[in-house]
């Protein structure tokens, strides 16, 4: 940045030199003509305070008295004209103090456009920013607590029931082997949800901390979700559902990561299906609007909650409120759904009432250049 000498607080100091320099003979000027006129007056009377008058004036002279003058003059009148901006400074100096201490509400008003001005603008932002930053760090400090605390219950039934069954088969406590067949199916499922939470905690992980690099390219939306309803076709027929698309355009082009996308739609197909109602319709409209590509998934069945519903997306957040495993998962499905939507670029909602819930999805339309 270009040194100026001509600038703000710089000016205002040379002003402020001048004008007291200016002043301070001008009152010298005044004091000499008074004091001239008291010392003519006293001279033609009988008063005693005469001969004093006359001494000092013929010992210290007009030589040196105005050099003194001039000097009390100017430190009075700097005093005088720099007390605001001595104000003003002071008032920076308390509030540095304050914030210092960690007292992150202090505001300086900035009222003046010098550096001054300017310094209390930008220990007012510092002030703001270092509040921030010890906000998000305590919010940190409160997720890390919530995500042990989250994790170890999810994990502790599971691992329990795992432990549990193979301690059985371990120390002989079966009676056939049927029953050990059905011990070990247990033990088996249970460590797939393991498997499945362990996955699902650490794709989140990674998503909330921004280590996940899209793997873009063109991509017709119509298309891949037609790849990944075929995947629950067992599922669709074992509840008794049937899938319906419904698309306003044959082809519909997204510049997105595809596989990021096929495990979106699957979450969100797979929750339809299990929440909704047995024997229903799952359906998928596909839509645009402008330069949006939007998609939305419909299931008949028990409304989510409104209270609920502005929570859902929310890490470890259940509807079911038991957090059992057999009526709900690991609850960062949702999660995971809506950081995959934020990665590119778009946003998710959901609504529900007595008739269905609709969870839709808008994605940013267009193809890479």
């Amino acid at each position: 940045m270009r040194y100026n000498w001509f600038s703000g607080l710089r000016l205002k100091l040379i002003l402020l030199s001048f004008s007291s320099t200016l002043l301070s003979f001008i009152s010298l000027y005044i004091v000499r003509v008074v004091f001239r006129n008291l010392i003519t007056m006293f001279f033609h009377t009988s008063f005693p305070i005469t001969a004093v008058l006359i001494q000092i004036n013929n010992t210290v002279g007009f030589e040196v008295a105005p050099v003194v003058l001039v000097l009390v003059f100017f430190a009075f009148y700097v005093i005088i004209l720099s007390r605001p901006s001595m104000n003003y400074l002071l008032n920076i100096t308390d509030s540095v103090q304050k914030i210092s201490n960690a007292d992150f509400d202090v505001v300086i008003p900035v009222d003046r456009s010098d550096e001054l001005g300017k310094l209390a603008g930008h220990i007012n932002a510092m002030s703001e920013k270092l509040k921030s930053a010890l906000e998000q760090e305590l919010r940190a400090i409160q997720s890390k607590n919530e995500l042990v605390t989250s994790v170890s219950h999810d994990l502790r039934t599971p691992l329990t029931s795992v432990i549990g069954y193979l301690r059985l088969i371990d120390s002989d406590g079966y009676r056939d082997e049927v029953e050990l067949r059905h011990y070990t199916q247990i033990a088996y499922e249970k460590s797939l949800v393991l498997g499945r939470m362990v996955n699902d905690l650490f794709e989140y992980t990674k998503m909330a901390s921004g280590q996940v690099a899209l793997r873009c390219s063109n991509i017709d939306l119509v298309e891949l979700i037609g790849q990944v309803s075929a995947d629950f076709t067992l599922q669709l027929a074992e509840e008794e559902m049937n899938f319906k698309l419904t698309s306003t355009a044959a082809r519909m082009m997204l510049y997105a990561d595809g596989d990021k996308l096929m495990r979106l739609f699957a979450n969100l197909i797979s929750n339809a299906i299990k929440y909704g109602e047995k024997g229903s319709v799952v359906e998928v409209v596909v839509r645009t609007i402008h330069d949006e590509a939007i998609i939305e998934i419909k299931n008949k069945g028990i409304p989510i909650p409104w209270m609920d519903l502005p929570h859902i997306f929310d890490r470890f957040y259940r509807v079911e409120k038991s957090r059992s495993q057999d009526t709900g998962g690991s609850g960062l499905g949702l999660a995971i759904a809506k950081s995959m939507v934020d990665l590119h670029h778009g946003s998710i909602t959901a609504t529900s009432n007595e008739v269905e819930t609709t969870f839709e999805v808008r994605l940013p339309l267009g193809e890479s250049r």
